[in-house]
């Protein structure tokens, strides 16, 4: 029996294979002349960029795929953990270095932030906890079936659901926690993990920290791209087939049932369509004949991103994999990007380099910059003078802090809009993950893996549940075809 998927990124992978491995003969269509999504790469002068995502958590919902199949995860993809998670800078010059083991991490914290063990070590913990009690019930399984309410862990995690912060904010948990307004920063930004704000987002995103400090923070041998790499190397090896340059123009059904998709004019024919669009775009352009969740839809977008690509002609060590330079008025900077839709003037700078890692990423002595900033999503903006703009700031904060006149060292560069992430992935708006997290009704306001309404239509992707980013969007694919019947 056949099965579709429209679209390569991490969750049509995800789905494909499993489908695939399920008995369904699969078939992907990819708009796009390559796969992977946002996970794909940029060149220029020597200089290799991951385009896209530049953390790599949870790396075991790839292996599973590998082991799912009766392969050996290790011979097909391989990963290190990083001993740094991140570097954090401030205006005031300081610096902080975020280590992965966790018992050094609790020292240096509370040395530097001179908070004490005790409160450091409770909020890791707890952060641990709600990500093991309800976390991981709401992003390993469907919250549209009953059977998921009814399973006992629901029903115990439930019975505690009032210390989980659902009625603070995460700004709120975490100033409650420590007093050191720097510590308080360091956290608040696991809010930008589901590009929410930290002053909405409720308390229970606290538990994202531990998918770093519990779990750990890795890189792929061979980049970020060898995440989407590796597994359409295994699709491929299962006999899914792919056709690249391939833009689905609508899901076909008949009566309550889908039928399969059309390309140009042509028909092909499944009883099994799983959408990896984003669902905006899935329901105003491909199935206008489906009345559309509007609810869902008109939920407020989360944040986007604006990155500069720059080849850098010098190495820096104090910098690491992963690097974060902080505003000076976070709350503002929130503000800006989810009540004026634009940058405030000092813009939190996150600096990837991948050529730390992957050597052949950049020449010898040199780095991959991969500036990213948060920024709204489009509604609009003069992007053009909004890019302008920021690139002074950004250039101008990075040499105040390092000491260094940045752009003079620039001899490569590209950049990322809003507007292009929309154009080149489909992501309504050029949101980074579909719906915000803003307010804690916002997971159950989510497009469900499945539709209600067509038999044989499903979702996956970072715009629907559990949420965006590579590990939720591999557990997108893995959630969505656990609902297709066996063929």
């Amino acid at each position: 029996m056949n099965a579709i998927v429209i679209g390569s990124g991490m969750g049509g992978l995800s789905a494909a294979i499993r489908l695939q491995l399920k008995g369904y003969q699969v078939r992907v269509f990819e708009a796009n002349p390559y796969f992977g999504g946002k996970v794909t790469t940029i060149s220029k002068n020597g200089y290799t960029w991951d385009a896209g995502p530049s953390l790599f958590t949870m790396p075991h919902l790839v292996d599973e795929l590998f082991e799912a199949a009766g392969k050996t995860p290790e011979k097909h993809f391989q990963y290190e953990q990083l001993e740094v998670v991140c570097n954090y800078f401030w205006e005031d010059g300081a610096t902080f270095s975020s280590k992965a083991d966790k018992e050094q991490l609790v020292n240096d914290l509370s040395l530097f932030f001179d908070s004490s063990k005790k409160d450091i070590w409770h909020y890791l913990n707890s952060s641990e906890q709600t990500f093991k009690s309800i976390g991981r019930i709401f992003l390993e399984n469907s919250l549209h079936q009953a059977k998921t309410w009814l399973h006992p862990e629901t029903m115990k995690a439930f019975l505690k659901i009032g210390s989980y912060g659902l009625n603070s904010t995460l700004h709120d948990v975490n100033a409650k926690a420590f007093s050191n307004p720097k510590l308080v920063q360091l956290f608040d930004r696991y809010a930008t993990y589901n590009g929410s704000n930290p002053y909405q987002t409720p308390g229970i995103m606290s538990m994202i920290p531990y998918l770093e400090y519990g779990i750990g923070a890795y890189f792929p041998k061979g980049g970020m791209r060898n995440i989407s790499q590796s597994l359409y190397q295994l699709a491929q090896s299962l006999g899914v087939s792919f056709q690249f340059n391939a833009r689905v123009d609508k899901i076909l059904s008949e009566g309550n049932k889908v039928s399969g998709v059309q390309i140009d004019q042509q028909h092909y024919a499944a009883p099994v369509v799983v959408s990896n669009m984003d669902v905006v775009p899935t329901y105003r352009k491909l199935l206008p004949q489906v009345k559309a969740p509007e609810k869902t839809l008109q939920q407020e977008r989360s944040s986007s991103a604006l990155i500069f690509y720059w080849g850098i002609s010098k190495t820096f060590p104090e910098l690491d994999v992963h690097n974060i330079f902080f505003s000076d008025d976070y709350k503002e900077e929130f503000q800006a990007l989810f009540e004026t839709k634009t940058l405030q003037k000092d813009p939190t700078v996150y600096i990837h380099i991948s050529s730390k890692v992957e050597s052949s990423d950049a020449p010898d002595g040199k780095e991959n910059w991969f500036v990213m900033i948060n920024a709204p999503a489009d509604y609009g903006q003069d992007w053009e003078e909004i890019v302008a703009q920021a690139r002074a700031k950004i250039i101008a904060k990075v040499s105040r802090i390092l000491k260094q006149d940045i752009e003079a060292l620039i001899e490569a560069e590209d950049v990322l809009t809003p507007v292009l992430i929309q154009q080149r992935t489909s992501s309504f708006r050029g949101a980074l993950y579909g719906a915000a997290s803003n307010n804690k009704f916002a997971a159950f306001l989510r497009q469900a893996n499945f539709s209600n309404k067509l038999k044989g239509l499903y979702f996956c992707g970072g715009s629907v549940h559990p949420g965006g980013g590579i590990p939720l969007s591999l557990l997108s694919g893995k959630i969505a075809s656990d609902c297709v019947p066996k063929p």
